[in-house]
């Protein structure tokens, strides 16, 4: 009698209830506020802990730096072995990384708790992964971006309690209150998602694969926020980081192409759907990861200048009409792609992101334009790499959502960590020497060049137009 393969068993999944979605849905809400508790408070954590608008961006980056590495590994692990079952461990590693930032006493500690919450991200790929499963693909477009919507929902939360929080009690239960949410939903999760079946094949992890990836987007991050700092590094040392880059993203490619059951199976990568996404979505988020740290560092210079001397609770307050703008974006931005297609929604995304940035140049002195050219930008930018990112999640096999959907949601987060880095040392560099203060030029330039990586994407565009509408 003729056995059937194991990577042949199709099991009839269970359809996702209302309450096993809100479930999901809560739980990514919370993670969404635990990330999101830094941006409004920066300028006073860089007070509090005596550091330069670079580090600052270091303090965020930390998280972004884990979740580059991670996200890949989470999203191959949950094809092979089921999404409930690897997202409710990064759970556990998301709560301890919460608890330690919240007992923080100094930086290298607040540092590391970064690191451990940072594996959060892959938490994205994993609930992807669960709809598509147990949802019909309209469905999943529709589900991918409300659950990318409810996590920057989470955004809004957060910018909303950061100052209160920090002000009233202090700037380590930004941290500890979230993480105790996260603590106990993942619990109700567990409990209520329904198990999603494996998809297991003949061969094993590729775990060569997985270290050199790893290791390849590691060793770009860290030299990112290396080259990035202020003073920067010799110029002998920015090749040395590169060739090490290089060498690692060679060796992985290598053994990719010789690997029996490869961790990223390359044909996919060339695909142009998959890569020209990759582009854009890279492109889009390097521009809003700059808005991200300029806008809260322009807020907090003092009245006595071109600034508005606002505290942390006023700047979150100010961010948070951007923060719902990027909640609503990622739920519209699945809709758009089912029904406009990925290349129009980016055009227009772009059209919109560019213009705000190269007019805030010119006008930056009152705070409603500041607030708006927020809104305008989180939105923009939300539905773009949103529709991109539903558009190719739906178009890959399902036994390759988690790896597909997390390679994208590397590019988004390698995209905001560089804008950050770069903003960053854009205002160093422009910082006036008696008072350390970035100067009103500093930040006319990280609005231009916002603004021109913005309309960049209308290049890619441009030169991918068979590829994005594929």
């Amino acid at each position: 009698m003729k056995r059937t393969p194991v990577s042949e068993v199709v099991v009839s999944p269970v359809r996702l209830g209302w309450l096993s979605i809100g479930a999901l849905g809560i739980l990514a809400l919370a993670l969404g506020t635990l990330q999101s508790v830094v941006e409004p408070a920066l300028p006073l954590l860089q007070r509090e802990l005596g550091v330069s608008p670079a580090e600052g961006a270091l303090i965020g980056n930390a998280l972004l730096i884990t979740g580059a590495v991670v996200t890949p590994v989470a999203g191959k692990l949950g094809d092979r072995y089921g999404g409930k079952r690897v997202l409710v461990r990064l759970m556990a590693v998301v709560s301890v990384g919460g608890l330690m930032a919240g007992l923080a006493p100094n930086l290298p500690v607040l540092l590391l708790g970064q690191v451990l919450q940072g594996v959060m991200v892959g938490a994205l790929p994993l609930s992807f992964i669960l709809v598509r499963k147990h949802l019909t693909t309209g469905e999943s477009q529709t589900a991918i971006g409300l659950v990318l919507s409810l996590f920057t929902g989470g955004s809004m939360v957060g910018t909303l309690v950061a100052g209160p929080i920090a002000e009233g009690l202090s700037w380590q239960w930004m941290f500890a209150l979230p993480t105790i949410v996260i603590i106990a939903t993942t619990s109700v999760v567990a409990r209520l998602m329904p198990d999603d079946p494996p998809i297991r094949s003949d061969g094993g992890i590729d775990w060569p694969g997985t270290v050199l990836l790893s290791g390849t987007l590691l060793a770009f991050m860290l030299g990112l926020v290396t080259v990035t700092r202020d003073g920067g590094v010799p110029p002998l040392a920015v090749g040395a980081i590169a060739v090490v880059v290089a060498a690692l993203a060679t060796g992985w490619v290598v053994v990719e192409r010789r690997a029996a059951s490869p961790m990223v199976d390359l044909r996919m990568l060339a695909k142009p759907a998959m890569w020209h996404a990759g582009v854009l979505t890279f492109v889009l988020t390097t521009s809003s990861g700059m808005v991200l740290l300029l806008l809260p560092q322009l807020f907090a210079v003092s009245a006595d200048g071109y600034g508005f001397g606002a505290g942390t609770t006023d700047i979150g307050l100010f961010l948070l009409p951007g923060a719902i703008a990027g909640a609503v974006s990622d739920s519209v931005g699945g809709i758009a792609a089912r029904r406009f297609g990925p290349r129009a929604v980016v055009i227009v995304s772009t059209f919109v992101t560019a213009a705000t940035m190269i007019a805030l140049a010119a006008l930056h002195t009152a705070e409603w334009q500041l607030v708006l050219a927020k809104v305008l930008t989180a939105f923009a930018a939300g539905v773009g790499t949103t529709a991109l990112l539903a558009g190719t999640a739906t178009a890959a096999e399902t036994k390759d959502t988690g790896i597909v959907t997390s390679l994208l949601v590397v590019t988004r987060v390698i995209g905001v960590a560089l804008g950050a880095q770069v903003a960053g040392a854009i205002l160093d560099a422009g910082a006036e020497p008696m008072t350390g203060q970035p100067a009103e030029s500093a930040f006319v330039t990280g609005f231009a060049v916002a603004g021109l990586v913005a309309a960049s994407s209308l290049l890619v565009v441009r030169f991918t137009k068979k590829g994005v509408q594929a």
